[in-house]
């Protein structure tokens, strides 16, 4: 029988060490008795011995350095900044394929993160650009005098300021949840005005926001916000202002991918904890087919539903529903993509107060 881990394996290092060593100690052993049986000079029998030692010793020798120097040219490639090399003999049944595993494991793992990190800085300069440009072209013409500083100009130049604040907003986001020092300040709350305040918020937002020149985001005012709260006494306990990425990211995802004209819900319900929560968002956009439904909260994921609106049209990073489902991990909940019957409905469960200990 196999034994795993930290046990002894058939084709472990240390098996075939032990192995050599035996079969040294027999061919010795043998070659002892046949000079004894054949009167042959002892000599002779050791510098036989010695050779036939030394030609074992030299093919496990081999087999046991050949992968390592492997793993050194890789590993100086990937101290190098190469991250596409990776070792052979990853599928060993030894401590060597391991070790080979681990590092191409590590490979890998760098080899993402590389490519996140040139996506993000693809991503923001996109969306710097887009704004800054905007910015600058209104304000050369009032430079210029091709256009007077006059209030409509000044408000275009504001939002095109206020987009680059929120970019550098979610960017503050991403960075706390790398270093994860955003502590939870959970609190009991009434779930009813909460949500709708962050529904107000949206509603004032959208009817502010006008279709500046270049900007590439869009009025969504057209878009019916709906609010369904059962019971209307119903209350949670969370951290509000964690909370509030949630709702606010999730509402504007489903926004910009809802139709002209059309509805977007947020449902919430009492979970099945104290004070717990089940919420829910539904657009009736174009949906997110299930073969990206794992992929929807990873970083950077734009998704390859098309907008109602074109493509590219949302001017997002991708970053929000990667917040919203660290906001969510925070308090230990789940969200997700459900199945609906038109448009995209993700579900948030957030588990509540802890159960008081007796």
């Amino acid at each position: 029988m196999t034994r795993q881990g930290n046990g002894l394996r058939p084709f472990s290092i240390k098996t075939k060490l032990g192995t050599l060593v035996v079969v040294s100690v027999f061919i010795t052993t043998g070659l002892i008795l046949v000079a004894l049986r054949t009167k042959t000079e002892l000599r002779f029998i050791t510098v036989f011995s010695v050779i036939a030692s030394m030609l074992i010793t030299q093919f496990v020798a081999h087999s046991l350095t050949s992968p390592l120097d492997d793993m050194t040219t890789v590993a100086r490639s990937i101290a190098h900044g190469d991250y596409t090399r990776r070792v052979r003999g990853a599928g060993r049944r030894d401590e060597l394929g391991d070790l080979a595993a681990t590092i191409n494991r590590m490979a890998d793992d760098l080899e993402a993160v590389d490519r996140h990190r040139k996506e993000l800085v693809a991503n923001v300069s996109h969306e710097l650009r887009t704004p800054i440009a905007g910015l600058r072209a209104v304000l050369e013409n009032v430079v210029d005098g091709v256009s007077a500083a006059d209030p409509e100009t000044m408000r275009t130049a504001l939002k095109q300021t206020e987009r680059l604040g929120r970019l550098v907003e979610t960017l503050l986001d991403l960075s706390r949840l790398d270093n994860g020092v955003v502590p939870l300040k959970a609190r009991r709350f009434e779930v009813w005005p909460y949500l709708s305040g962050v529904l107000k918020e949206a509603n004032v937002l959208a009817s502010q926001r006008g279709l500046a020149s270049g900007s590439g985001s869009h009025t969504r005012s057209d878009v019916h916000l709906h609010l369904d709260v059962s019971p209307p006494e119903l209350t949670a306990h969370a951290d509000a202002e964690r909370l509030h990425q949630v709702v606010a990211n999730l509402l504007d995802n489903a926004v910009k991918h809802s139709p002209p004209h059309g509805r977007v819900t947020i449902r919430a319900r009492r979970g099945p904890q104290p004070e717990s929560l089940d919420l829910e968002v539904l657009d009736e956009g174009p949906g997110i087919p299930e073969s990206e439904w794992h992929r929807v909260f990873e970083r950077f994921n734009r998704g390859s539903s098309p907008s109602p609106h074109g493509p590219g049209s949302d001017g997002g990073t991708g970053l929000g529903l990667a917040i919203a489902r660290w906001a969510v991990d925070l308090h230990g909940g789940r969200i997700g993509v459900a199945e609906s019957a038109r448009g995209c409905r993700i579900q948030v469960t957030l588990p509540g107060s802890p159960r008081p200990t007796s």
